[in-house]
């Protein structure tokens, strides 16, 4: 509830901050905005305070929580700022993604805040296995906010977004992306080959599956383009990672109820 909450919160917040932004987007499976705001423009203020109140929720629980569960401080800390991160995603003064530092927190996120959330709870604290999967965690963040960057280049440009993809064009933005699951499925090649006999998690399986994102990389870095096919390949892109979540998540509990 505590991630769900913060996460539901930056939906509304991005949507308040980016409504100029939004004008002029298309909108996609996984971009260009909402648009509610656009069509309903007296539900501003809402969406502003809502999302508000969602982080003050958020960082309630984790008071609870520590409360209720015993946890160390250090875990509100963690709770607080990452509701601050999503916050300023797109909200002054800060604006990251205004600023060029969209894809760096999106990575942040995605691969320190939310699993490292969750790791910890569950575990109570940061050990070998989880610091073995920070690199792919942040890197596939990265992947994963080029592709949601791409079919917006147009729009983000005349919003005045320094993102990647704004700065360097969709072509480059394709070359990383097959660049960066390259090195991925590289990295767990090598965890199996020096770290095999210390964890239960068999990584030949694991980069198993980090091929399809690669090949489907591969496919964009191929095929690569400026044009609105580009749109099509950046969701093959997301399409391949959201498999890869099912994948390992299917293969990891497997492990457990061995």
């Amino acid at each position: 509830m505590i991630v769900f909450i913060a996460q539901l919160s930056v939906s509304y917040s991005n949507d308040y901050f980016d409504v100029e932004a939004d004008c002029y987007t298309k909108k996609t499976l996984f971009s260009g905005g909402s648009k509610v705001l656009i069509e309903h423009p007296e539900l501003r203020r809402f969406s502003k305070w809502f999302a508000i109140s969602l982080i003050i929720l958020s960082i309630v629980l984790a008071v609870v929580s520590i409360i209720i569960f015993s946890l160390h401080l250090l875990f509100l800390i963690f709770v607080i700022v990452g509701n601050i991160v999503g916050w300023f995603y797109s909200a002054p003064p800060l604006r990251f993604v205004y600023r060029g530092l969209g894809e760096i927190i999106m990575m942040l996120t995605i691969g320190f805040f939310l699993p490292g959330l969750a790791y910890w709870i569950n575990g109570g604290s940061f050990d070998g296995l989880y610091l073995l999967f920070v690199f792919p965690l942040v890197v596939y963040g990265l992947g994963f906010i080029l592709n949601v960057e791409i079919p917006d280049k147009e729009a983000d440009t005349q919003a005045r977004k320094k993102t990647f993809i704004v700065k360097k064009g969709k072509s480059l933005g394709f070359l990383v992306i097959g660049f960066i699951f390259f090195c991925v499925s590289l990295y767990f090649v090598l965890i199996y080959l020096y770290f095999r006999q210390e964890f239960v998690i068999d990584f030949r399986i694991v980069t198993l599956i980090s091929l399809l994102p690669l090949a489907i990389g591969l496919r964009g870095v191929i095929k690569r383009n400026e044009s609105r096919f580009a749109e099509h390949l950046a969701l093959m892109n997301l399409l391949s990672l959201l498999l890869l979540i099912i994948f390992c998540d299917v293969y990891f509990v497997g492990i457990i109820l061995a």
